[in-house]
């Protein structure tokens, strides 16, 4: 039995109940399991399917086919792209992303986005094909245990053996993904449980309530008697505020606990990035503002962060000079990385609600005064002589007006994207930041425009993360997705050569890739638009001609080999201690 209440999930609710919803109307029908599967995805309202078919999954995309002006399917080039894809959906919509693969290797195939997917706590459910019951456990052809293998990653997974179990596994797997903190759930059905029939019965689904009933008076006592008592208090906001949708709630709070706010990686957008109390990302790449204040603080408030070692560095060194309060719907994360002074449990929009209306409107003004002083000195900047992937990205933010969905891959650009994207709303930023997943950008990209196909789409990638699943975009120009790709390319894995130039005294160890590979012709050999940048003046012109085209476009950036990251963190050391160009 899996920890439901640490999830935020009632305790009482249990395995294949069979109590997901009341009946509708109709009345019982007998189906296969391919047809039930169908039918239980219409009845959760999934309408976007990502995927790749094969053997032992054939029945059920033979009864996707029936349904194909209900369900539409994209075949992705490789089952990892599938899984990136459901993700994007999923971060840029709120709704659970549905991805399928076929046994063996395309089950395998899955895990790294399947694994993206937990450390970020985004909502996909995965289903997969098995090789027939009589054959599990025998070494058959493309047979592997992906259940087994995909436990430590998933929220929960199943296993069905029995054709009468898969309506309410699928019922249950669908609500443990969205509920309490999100989720990856996995469902492997052999392929004679797609074939084998039982009697089906409709229902609605079970809607998921918001987490209250682990709010305690006293821990809500103790937070409110903390910020009565603060002069100095820092707001540090995570993934926890979008996937909850507090941003609103945290907005009411700032103001009334009169406090400066950073956020973690996961938390962009969580906040309004152009509101004079906002002080930037905080951590191993964020501001020397966020990272300054924090050591000031004399109260450091989490709200939906789990205080990863990107942001804390040091945990001895951390916040030393605050009392942390910890809001959180996971109680696993409590005290994990960093001993807390107190915390709340329970879902961070209703815990917020409460405490908007308990805590009374408070003035630090000397305490702000100071934080924009140093907002002041510490301003966040890079060299302005030419073409710097600093500015190309803060020409896609203009141009689009903070409005287009920026994805990206992992590396040096993902964290200039996270610093000079102007993050005013959630859900527009979307990133692999827990696994820090190379390659997750396009296959993201790709499922946040099918969400939401009257948005600019952009994916920030560098060539080395391009390389890994560029053949995703087969999958945007054969279905008419049109995303913009803008390679940052330096010719080098950036990010690994700047930590062997600050850390392993230039030692360029399986980093450079001078001869690799003409991006403008893989794009073109894709059949899609390939451009290439070289100079400053040359960007406003293409971002808008790109824009212009609404067909997948990639954009060739030639920037220098040592551009680098700045602010930087040393691992181990203090935030405080920050390197600057």
């Amino acid at each position: 039995m899996i920890d439901l209440a640490g999830m935020g999930l009632d305790k009482d609710v249990s395995l294949i109940t069979g109590c997901f919803g009341i009946m509708k109307g109709e009345s019982n029908m007998i189906l296969t399991g391919a047809q039930i599967l169908i039918e239980c995805l219409k009845e959760q309202g999934v309408d976007t399917i990502f995927g790749y078919p094969g053997g032992t999954i054939l029945n059920i995309y033979d009864e996707l086919y029936k349904h194909s002006d209900e369900i539409k399917h994209y075949r992705t080039s490789h089952e990892q792209g599938a899984s990136h894809a459901a993700d994007g959906y999923a971060r840029a919509t709120g709704k659970v992303g549905v991805c399928f693969a076929t046994s063996g290797p395309g089950s395998t195939n899955l895990v790294t986005g399947i694994a993206t997917a937990y450390m970020d706590s985004i909502p996909v459910v995965a289903i997969t094909a098995n090789v027939a019951t009589n054959l599990i456990g025998k070494d058959s052809f493309q047979e592997v245990n992906i259940t087994g293998i995909t436990m430590p990653i998933t929220k929960h997974n199943y296993a069905v053996l029995k054709v009468e179990d898969l309506a309410d596994t699928i019922r249950e797997a669908f609500y443990i993904a969205k509920s309490g903190r999100p989720g990856p759930v996995l469902i492997d059905i052999p392929k004679d449980v797609t074939a084998n029939t039982c009697e089906y019965t409709p229902k609605e689904p079970l809607k998921v309530a918001r987490d209250t009933k682990n709010i305690k008076d006293e821990d809500i006592e103790n937070a409110v008697k903390l910020i009565k008592e603060s002069s100095k208090p820092m707001i540090y906001i995570g993934g926890g505020v979008i996937l909850s949708g507090s941003e609103k709630e945290v907005f009411e709070f700032a103001e009334k606990i009169d406090a400066p706010v950073c956020s973690s990686f996961m938390g962009l957008g969580g906040f309004p990035a152009d509101n004079k109390r906002y002080t930037g990302m905080i951590g191993m790449h964020g501001t020397k503002t966020s990272n300054i204040a924090t050591k000031d603080a004399d109260l450091f408030i989490a709200i939906g962060a789990r205080f990863s070692d990107r942001v804390i560095s040091n945990p001895k060194l951390f916040a030393k000079n605050a009392k942390i309060l910890h809001i959180d719907i996971d109680r696993s994360e409590v005290d994990k990385n960093i001993k807390t002074y107190f915390s709340v449990l329970g879902d961070a929009k209703e815990v917020l609600k409460i405490l908007n209306k308990k805590v009374e409107k408070k003035d630090n003004a000397e305490w702000n005064k100071q934080v924009q002083e140093w907002k002041s000195e510490y301003p966040m900047k890079y060299k302005e002589e030419g073409l710097m992937p600093q500015y190309i990205i803060k020409c896609i933010n203009e141009i689009t007006k903070g409005e287009a969905i920026i994805t990206t891959e992992v590396g040096q650009h993902q964290m200039w994207a996270a610093q000079y994207i102007n993050h005013k709303v959630p859900r527009r930023f979307i990133s692999s930041g827990g696994l820090g997943t190379m390659g997750f950008g396009l296959g993201a990209a790709i499922g946040a425009k099918l969400a939401f196909p009257e948005r600019t789409v952009f994916n920030i990638a560098g060539d080395g993360s391009f390389r890994m699943n560029c053949n995703e975009l087969t999958t945007a120009v054969e279905n008419d997705i049109p995303i913009i790709v803008v390679v940052m390319n330096n010719h080098t894995l950036g990010m690994v050569r700047q930590w062997q130039s600050l850390f392993y005294d230039k030692r360029y160890s399986n980093t450079t890739m001078k001869k690799a590979f003409d991006v403008v012709k893989v794009a073109e050999g894709f059949n899609a638009v390939g451009i290439t940048i070289t100079k400053k003046e040359e960007v406003d012109d293409v971002i808008k001609k790109a824009i212009a085209m609404n067909k997948v476009v990639v954009i060739n950036c030639e920037i220098a080999t040592d551009i680098r990251v700045y602010p930087m963190v040393a691992p181990g050391a203090s935030i405080v201690d920050t390197i600057t160009e």
